[in-house]
């Protein structure tokens, strides 16, 4: 049996101070997914409620499959409060995955498939994870030998699990060893932490992002309903389901509103397309690019995929003339822009009914309080521009780390999202910039601070400043702008090879370098990286 290891959130408080209204109140189902499974396989077993590659999963597959992965991970000495790490593509298995963890009370770690050796480590020793489920090779990577390297650094991995892999230790022998063995659930609470999911800071440093079982249940539910999402219907989900959006929509969505899941792998607009008319399909929640090529596919097939009602877009700039275009290539879909964080997922649900305010703001405030401030934490006049505090049931518990967690979030419960906007008087939330140093690259955060501290162990650098350029299909790209020590011939080639060899994910590989003798300063020396992106959007667009 493994020896019990200690949680970095042990200080958390459950509920957490700022949770306490909603602890009161009638706003959170005291219930995990896990419950909510049980209920509906009992209503309907043979309910088709995910759709993959391999074929249909029925509620009651689910279940089972849950079940004897939970009483094969109880007998390899797994407990309740362990952290288990997932880092698959859209694959039924994380459903599973993700299901025997509310089963057992596992805290589930999903972590993005692009991510390599520096991130994955960095995650999983922060959270101190016991065990990681990976595709044991995917797209030619081998996954496998990433994580036993990860495992050969960190005392606390006992286990490394495959999927869609061989041996014991895959995914597919866990579920048939486990259905030989009794399992017994255990009472698992409600609004204790079920999940620590990363997200990129201003920093650089990992911020473990921690929801309760409940806190994902009101976004899911309320999101469904404000997009009028009925039971029994099918949605797609073509956003990696290890990242906030994908993982509420696409896997717990399913269990909590009784709809149906179809994953997408890669995503490709054509597939879309052939996906979204044979299951008939209503909505999906997915960034930018997606809605731009769907839009084209559906226009070069001569189809409006009548089926399809609702296209919930965020995660990436989304440009005002997007949304008419896009919605005159749908017979019935009205696409609308959303705004959220993985730290309050979804603090507008967009205006689905309102194609003017749809296309030129990001959304309608529902369920959220927020509140527009300037620099000393004073609230603004409406229409006037500020930092974006929200508050709301469906906000996190808090970050694993304790002083993280003190600075995120005010005395009176607000989150400090860290990007500016501003708030019109009929409640529509319209994003105008960040304070926070990210770079938003097809819906991925990427952190700035991050990349320069790889290119900052070069030779041959100087100093350097990354930023945000515009991407055509992406949203945002990378540049990186390098002052090289004197004497030093280094090249872009040479400054990208170093990064790719630091271990980073290849989305952080600057796609851009700008080699210059100094940069725009404030009289105190601090950078200023407005200058910077103004500079390279102006070389961009030449």
């Amino acid at each position: 049996m493994n020896e019990k290891l200690s949680l970095p959130w042990e200080w958390l408080e459950i509920p957490a101070p700022h949770q306490a209204r909603f602890a009161a109140g009638d706003a959170w189902d005291r219930c995990t997914v896990a419950d909510q499974a049980y209920v509906r396989a009992g209503d309907d077993p043979d309910f088709v409620c995910m759709i993959d590659g391999t074929g249909h999963y029925t509620r009651a597959q689910l279940v089972e499959e849950a079940e004897a992965l939970s009483a094969s991970l109880y007998a390899r000495g797994l407990r309740m409060g362990d952290v288990i790490a997932f880092q698959t593509p859209n694959w039924r298995e994380a459903a599973v995955i993700n299901l025997a963890a509310a089963m057992c009370g596992f805290v589930i770690n999903p972590i993005v498939p692009i991510y390599r050796d520096h991130e994955v480590t960095m995650m999983l020793g922060d959270c101190r994870a016991s065990a990681i489920f990976v595709p044991e090779v995917y797209r030619k990577f081998d996954y496998a030998a990433m994580a036993r390297r990860c495992q050969a650094v960190l005392p606390g991995l006992k286990h490394v699990f495959t999927v869609r892999g061989t041996g014991p230790d895959d995914f597919a022998a866990l579920v048939e060893q486990g259905r030989g063995l009794a399992f017994e659930r255990p009472a698992v609470d409600p609004l204790g932490v079920k999940m620590v999911l990363y997200t990129s800071g201003t920093t650089g440093r990992p911020k473990g992002v921690l929801h309760s079982h409940v806190t994902i249940q009101r976004i899911v539910r309320e999101s469904g309903a404000h997009w009028g999402l009925e039971t029994g219907e099918a949605t797609l989900m073509p956003s990696p389901v290890t990242h906030v959006s994908g993982y509420a929509n696409g896997l717990e969505a399913p269990l909590i509103c009784g709809t149906r899941t179809v994953l997408m792998e890669a995503w490709n607009a054509g597939e879309a397309l052939r996906l979204i008319e044979e299951y008939q399909l209503v909505g999906t929640v997915a960034a930018t690019p997606f809605l731009v090529e769907l839009a084209e596919a559906a226009r070069a097939a001569e189809t409006g995929i009548p089926s399809f009602r609702f296209f919930a877009c965020g995660g990436a700039a989304v440009p005002a003339d997007l949304i008419p275009a896009a919605n005159a290539a749908f017979t019935n879909c009205k696409a609308f822009r959303v705004f959220g964080a993985s730290e309050v997922p979804l603090v507008t649900f967009g205006w689905p009914r309102d194609e003017h305010l749809a296309a030129t703001t990001d959304g309608e405030v529902v369920d959220y309080d927020v509140r527009i401030v300037d620099l000393e934490d004073r609230d603004v006049p409406v229409g006037s521009e500020g930092e974006i505090l929200a508050r709301g049931p469906g906000m996190m518990m808090g970050y694993a780390d304790q002083q993280q967690t003190a600075e995120a979030i005010t005395t009176d419960g607000y989150f400090r999202t860290g990007d500016l906007g501003v708030m019109t008087p009929d409640g529509a939330l319209t994003i105008t910039g960040r304070k926070k140093d990210l770079i938003i690259r097809g819906g991925e955060n990427i952190s700035a601070k991050e990349i320069e501290d790889v290119l900052h162990t070069h030779d041959a650098v100087k100093e350097a400043s990354v930023v945000a350029m515009p991407h055509e299909r992406l949203g945002e790209g990378v540049c990186a702008y390098v002052i090289l020590l004197e004497g030093s011939d280094a090249d872009a080639a040479a400054l990208a090879a170093h990064v790719v060899a630091s271990g980073l994910a290849k989305q952080k590989i600057p796609e851009r370098f700008e080699f210059v003798g100094d940069f725009p300063r404030t009289a105190s020396g601090k950078v200023r990286k407005d200058m910077l992106r103004a500079a390279v959007r102006d070389l961009v667009s030449d």
